[in-house]
């Protein structure tokens, strides 16, 4: 062993999301394939909230009503779905979205994932929260479904239950869609690496790829001069 070589770098990633943006949930799959292809990186990956309907009632609206709303009408949204299921095809994101028949205000899912990163379980729940709404149809604004979210994971679905029934972290969600917006993120997702380096969209691996590099050998060329 070369006792002399540089250490892998270690890379912290802020993941602005939000857990109804169809983009999110390619971008996170695109950025945690290029992550798997790159042991060479170590990694820290934080969460954060994004919210695309900050105004959205905590109970959520009939999707036929969001879908007037945002996209005027369902045929409009139907075609722009249509090209969001081919692209998810090709990345293992199997989109139903005509299974979805409420749309969730995002705010207890998000405060979920906060919570289940205690635990060390962030990922597996974003991945789990992403497939319940967009494969499955599921009401993740509806607290006994995040709960059994959260069992599938492994975590305790009481435990979950009693803590999204409570107040707790709700506000530290609407402060962290704050800091996002002040820091001029203004749609998600968005990948801001070693607080230095920001991607917006559901970028190519490759693109990832490139942007990973550059923080990578700033943050050795930086560590050397510590």
């Amino acid at each position: 062993m070369n006792v002399l070589a540089p250490k892998p770098a270690k890379l912290g990633i802020e993941i602005v999301h939000d857990l109804v943006c169809p983009w999110c949930y390619l971008g996170v799959r695109r950025l945690l394939r290029t992550l798997g292809r790159r042991p060479d990186l170590q990694v820290e990956l934080a969460w954060r909230p994004f919210l695309l309907n900050p105004d959205m009632p905590r109970a959520g609206m009939p999707r036929a009503d969001y879908v007037m709303r945002k996209f005027g009408g369902e045929e409009r949204a139907r075609r722009l779905y249509g090209s969001i299921t081919d692209i998810g095809q090709t990345e293992g994101v199997n989109f139903r979205f005509e299974r979805i028949r409420r749309t969730p205000s995002s705010v207890d899912a998000h405060r979920l994932v906060r919570w289940s990163a205690r635990f060390g379980r962030a990922a597996d729940m974003v991945e789990a929260l992403f497939a319940a709404h967009f494969t499955d149809g599921r009401d993740i604004g509806d607290l006994a479904v995040l709960a059994a979210i959260a069992a599938s994971c492994g975590l305790r679905a009481g435990a979950a239950h009693a803590f999204l029934a409570s107040d707790c972290d709700t506000d530290a969600i609407h402060a962290d869609n704050l800091r996002a917006h002040r820091l001029g993120i203004n749609g998600v997702p968005c990948f801001v690496i070693a607080g230095r380096h920001a991607i917006a969209g559901a970028q190519e691996p490759e693109v990832i790829e490139r942007l990973l590099d550059v923080a990578a050998v700033e943050s050795q060329f930086l560590g050397t001069n510590d």
